[in-house]
């Protein structure tokens, strides 16, 4: 396991992984991933989330498919990941729901949003690289893995070890940009 000297030391190594070496993932690191994400918080405690980790190779391949484009060239990378973790949106508790329609805010997408996060996070501190991908059949993941039809496929994370150690420059905002105090 890495350690860093403090959180923001996390968030600087975080990227999006788009290659992977063929290592296998041990179990115990995505285990303590899974907990990271399921220790998230949510909106009234809702917890609006099922996680489905994919490491069987077959059904792993399938689902990358599943994630590539023909016309665009997105996530033609998938396939290099030996683990995928699917995130389901459950149905959120009644005061999460009642507070979606009185504020007309979407409380289970910011949920599991935060709990992406919160995997991706444990997953440097575990010297794993991710891939969230928002980008995918969904159709065709909710029949590779038994999804019933009225639940939202949301997410699919790609785990695995990165190819390299190399941590890109991060193009951000300046912080004038997107940082006020006070007012807008």
């Amino acid at each position: 396991m890495n350690r860093f000297t403090n959180f923001l030391d996390i968030v600087r190594t975080r990227q999006s992984t788009r290659a992977y070496d063929s290592r296998a993932v041990e179990a115990e690191k995505v285990d303590r991933c899974i907990e990271a994400a399921r220790m998230a918080p949510s909106a009234c405690n809702a917890q609006p989330w099922k996680f489905i980790v994919v490491n069987d190779p077959d059904l792993k391949n399938a689902l990358a498919e599943a994630t590539m484009d023909r016309i665009l060239p997105l996530n033609h990378f998938t396939k290099q990941a030996p683990v995928h973790v699917v995130i389901v949106r459950e149905k959120a508790n009644m005061t999460s729901s009642i507070g979606q329609v009185l504020k007309n805010k979407e409380y289970p997408l910011i949920d599991i949003g935060i709990a992406a996060v919160h995997f991706c996070l444990q997953a440097v501190e575990e010297g794993l690289g991710t891939c969230i991908i928002g980008w995918f059949n969904e159709k065709k993941v909710r029949k590779l893995l038994s999804v019933p039809r009225n639940k939202r496929i949301e997410l699919i994370i790609t785990v695995g070890y990165p190819a390299t150690n190399e941590i890109r420059p991060k193009n951000r905002k300046p912080r004038e940009e997107v940082v006020a105090y006070n007012k807008y």
